[in-house]
């Protein structure tokens, strides 16, 4: 693989800058993955007993430490201000990063330093973890599981604390950055809020890009890092009061800075299909930001742009700072309150327009089959799941679904609709005019409907092996929109229980820009002779399967008010054969003795 990689590299063709549809751009995209293992991996470095560690000369801890300075909270003038890095970014970018999301940031203060050893210490010794007041219910559920009564990398020996860095324990720093999870920051703020009895909070990830915006150099223009980070200083943290920029320290570096938002794609996000799941998977509202880079920070970690979430629990080598602001509670993020891609619009539309039949009578021939075939309704797989309506329609007739789309952003809009929330999307009326929409499953009649569901984003062609052993599979309009659709044929059967149901709806149309013609199912002369979709598709399946029903439906997209596109759906339902059947008929015998249709099972 080693060889592989670099005879690829010295022979493939690009120019610069990359861009995300280059070759190269699966290099870079190997590189910076492999940044992010070894910031990781030092984490966990710091949980293992030091005698499974060899120190390194070349990677030396900060030497110095002290008392920490007062913190002290500085003034920040609030402004308009616009996240997303831009698509023409000339550095290395993961997809989470690209959109925009232009937000009015209010006047608030900030700490001047990062919250230290020191004045964590004050809350640990005021008994603030076994105060449950101070800690969120899911807060609460960790302390009672962890027991944890100080930070991870704390220990207590003799009545004095010590702090575990990567390859040797040291007596606390008091001057150095507290590193806790953001159940821990947050407990800090509430004690805080209400021994000052002032809002104070962690901040938002606007707010900290506001701070960010008062250092103008980036990683591929500065000189010198500007703080702690990119491996430039230290193998550890170092004193909250090296690193300064107009009166505030550690704006970058040093340690992570928890937030208080949650991780989610801005207006226009994309997937990148080369990594498909490094970001829908943290797209849950369990998953919050952290910003600046740490010590050990390199490469996209430590520019401007990156943003990286884990969940509440999680250690990394990450802190926080706090912010004071009008009010108590942080404000809400919308990320996208109006859904505007054209195409998303198109499919919400066309999934919950009233007006449309083409849903009713797919779940009704679902239904129907199930029924003449008793077939078990435990288990459901729905590929081309899209804004979830089919699956929220068979919700109340089976255990369990398991919804896929390729497109992280319908699956968002499925996944808020499941929560009770309500999806807003435009549709064109004329030219630039455009119509607002608001739909939830409580004005739709669906309400309650959706906890056994998990809306995925993955790709029909490349499944993990963890979706299997189901009693029916739908895959709706999947196959036309595949780069490889005999292979999610292929792949489905092994997913499929014997006796189990398998419902196609298919217009057959491939377009040569999503699937090479050679990997088409139909649409295409064989030896002179025409072979259609439904042909190619019986040629796949009919080796494993029955065919016990075909019906056509009709779909109807609404471009706008004006104009709308019919298509016509073949709606085949297969069912998978239990076991290999060996019809033999044998001739007449010496004897005279006659078996006809005799049956082998295998």
């Amino acid at each position: 693989m080693y060889d592989l990689v670099n005879q690829l590299i010295d022979s493939m063709d690009f120019s610069l800058p990359i861009s995300q549809n280059s070759l190269a751009w699966v290099i870079l995209m190997g590189c910076e993955h492999e940044r992010i293992h070894l910031e990781t991996s030092s984490v966990i470095m710091r949980m293992l007993e030091l005698k499974h560690l060899t120190a390194n000369a070349q990677w030396q801890p900060c030497p110095y430490s002290g008392n920490a300075p007062t913190n002290e909270l500085m003034p920040i003038k609030g402004k308009l201000i616009t996240l997303g890095k831009k698509d023409d970014d000339l550095t290395y970018g993961w997809d989470n990063e690209y959109g925009e999301l232009t937000l009015d940031v209010d006047d608030f203060q900030v700490t001047k330093y990062l919250v230290s050893n020191q004045e964590y210490l004050t809350f640990v010794e005021a008994g603030g973890y076994q105060n449950q007041d101070y800690w969120t219910k899911e807060g609460q559920q960790w302390l009672a599981y962890t027991k944890a009564l100080m930070p991870c990398f704390w220990r207590k020996q003799n009545d004095k604390y010590l702090q575990r860095n990567l390859t040797e324990e040291i007596p606390l720093p008091l001057n150095w950055p507290v590193e806790i999870n953001y159940l821990e920051a947050k407990a800090f703020c509430q004690w805080k809020a209400i021994t000052t009895k002032q809002n104070v909070r962690l901040p938002t990830e606007a707010e900290w890009m506001t701070l960010r915006d008062t250092i103008k150099e980036d990683l591929p223009t500065w000189q010198e890092a500007p703080g702690n980070t990119n491996l430039e200083y230290f193998a550890s943290s170092c004193p909250i009061d090296k690193f300064e920029h107009q009166g505030i320290y550690d704006i970058i570096g040093n340690v992570w800075q928890w937030t208080e938002s949650t991780i989610d794609g801005f207006n226009h996000f994309n997937v990148h299909p080369l990594y498909d799941d490094f970001s829908t998977p943290t797209f849950d509202g369990k998953h919050n930001l952290i910003k600046g880079g740490s010590w050990i920070s390199t490469g996209n970690e430590a520019i401007k742009s990156s943003r990286y979430a884990f969940r509440r629990h999680f250690y990394q080598h990450a802190g926080f700072r706090y912010v004071i602001s009008k009010t108590k509670e942080a404000p809400v993020t919308e990320i996208n309150p109006y859904e505007t891609s054209t195409e998303i619009c198109q499919k919400i539309a066309q999934e919950y327009n009233p007006k449309t039949q083409y849903i009713a009578e797919l779940v009704s021939l679902i239904n129907t089959a199930t029924i003449k075939n008793n077939t078990s309704k435990n288990k459901l797989l729905n590929l081309g799941c899209g804004v979830g309506r089919v699956a929220f329609e068979l919700a109340p007739y089976f255990e369990y679904i398991d919804a896929i789309d390729f497109s992280a952003q319908t699956i968002q809009h499925a996944v808020k609709l499941q929560q009770q929330e309500t999806v807003r999307y435009t549709t064109i009326n004329e030219g630039d005019i455009v119509d607002f929409h608001h739909l939830s499953l409580h004005e739709l009649n669906l309400s309650g409907r959706g906890n056994n569901i998990l809306f995925s984003q993955g790709d029909a062609s490349n499944l993990k092996q963890k979706f299997t052993g189901y009693n029916i599979v739908i895959m709706d309009q999947v196959l036309e929109k595949s780069y490889q659709p005999k292979q999610v044929l292929t792949n489905i059967i092994e997913r499929l229980l014997p006796q189990g149901l398998l419902v196609i709806a298919s217009s057959y149309c491939f377009d040569e820009s999503i699937t090479t013609k050679e990997n088409w199912l139909g649409g295409i002369k064989v030896n002179g002779e025409n072979v259609t979709g439904f042909d190619g598709l019986h040629n796949q399946l009919t080796e494993h399967f029955t065919l016990i029903n075909q019906q056509p439906l009709t779909t109807i997209n609404t471009l706008n008010s004006h104009q709308t596109i019919s298509t016509l759906i073949d709606v085949t339902v297969w069912k998978k054969i239990d076991d290999i059947y060996f019809k033999v008929k044998f001739t007449r015998l010496k004897n005279k003795t006659m078996v006809d249709n005799f049956v082998f099972s295998s």
